[in-house]
């Protein structure tokens, strides 16, 4: 869910879809959701959730410290996802104060804490710090300062000028090693779900229809509505919402199925995309030649093949 940080548009939102009889609903949030006010409420209300947090709240520090390096492990690895996960109860330290009485009700909850590390995203988390560290270096050598990074120059170094010796500027070691220690690693929480593969599947498939939206605009050509009246715009929005949902079923099923060790979702959308229909007048339509290859990607996506 995105642009939410707050259960009351949570509330309205799930008032708004009741209508459709939903079973069971998850929330599947970013990090920009949480706060302890936040989470408080979601138990309160009896929400099932999922939620992206911070590596710096201290319940997740506590438990990383413990296994920072245990977790990096061959048993704690998956070739599916190429990621080493851990799973831990915690206690969520709940508090809810009662509307009419003021009284603060206070009690402890039960929170699934999974933690994930990855190699490549460690590597890249690292690229990215050493680039910042070179600029803030280039603005102290040559004074010209960014105001909002005052605080990084004195976070990650100590800075003295001198007469003689003129700038020098020490790196804070002890500062940048305990900004890297954290690198590859992120973390989610829930109130239901225990198993971490399960719950980074799930979250990842929020990933999939925030990347189908954007499909609208560039594979699906939403940039530019091009119609002339309301009733085409909400036929071509129609159209174009049909479309979205084909690619997130073909989505789902490339991850369920481990599609994307070898294809990215473009490379089987291009190689489905080339089938043709022949139509004679007078005659029923058929349908081009089908290849092994693109057989095996509609068994792949339990699709049964045009025939």
């Amino acid at each position: 869910m995105g642009n939410v940080s707050d259960v009351s548009t949570i509330k309205k939102l799930l008032g708004d879809l009741a209508f459709l009889s939903f079973d069971k609903v998850m929330l599947v949030m970013d990090r920009g959701f949480y706060s302890e006010d936040n989470i408080n409420a979601l138990y309160q209300h009896n929400y099932k959730f999922l939620i992206a947090v911070k590596k710096s709240l201290g319940m997740v520090q506590t438990v990383l410290d413990e296994v920072r390096e245990s977790m990096r492990s061959r048993t704690n690895y998956d070739s599916n996802f190429k990621i080493n996960f851990h799973s831990r109860t915690v206690d969520w330290a709940y508090r809810e104060s009662k509307k009419r009485s003021g009284v603060v009700e206070t009690g402890t909850r039960r929170l699934y804490l999974h933690l994930y590390f990855n190699d490549q995203r460690a590597v890249d988390d690292k690229a990215a710090f050493n680039a910042l560290l070179d600029s803030l270096e280039e603005e102290l050598r040559t004074g010209i300062h960014d105001p909002e990074h005052e605080k990084l120059y004195r976070k990650y170094y100590d800075v003295t000028t001198t007469p003689v010796r003129g700038i020098s500027i020490v790196p804070k070691q002890d500062a940048i090693h305990l900004a890297e220690r954290d690198y590859g690693y992120f973390v989610l929480i829930s109130n239901d779900i225990k198993d971490s593969l399960e719950a980074l599947k799930l979250y990842r498939s929020k990933d999939l229809i925030e990347k189908a939206f954007g499909n609208l605009k560039e594979r699906l050509n939403m940039r530019r509505t091009s119609v002339s009246s309301e009733q085409n715009l909400e036929g071509k929005l129609f159209v174009r919402f049909l479309a979205l949902m084909f690619l997130s079923y073909i989505t789902a099923k490339m991850q369920e199925h481990t599609l994307f060790k070898d294809h990215t979702l473009y490379e089987v959308l291009d190689d489905l995309d080339v089938i043709e229909w022949f139509e004679r007048p007078g005659q029923k339509g058929t349908i081009g030649e089908i290849t092994k290859k693109q057989k095996a990607l509609f068994s792949a996506l339990e699709i049964e093949v045009p025939a």
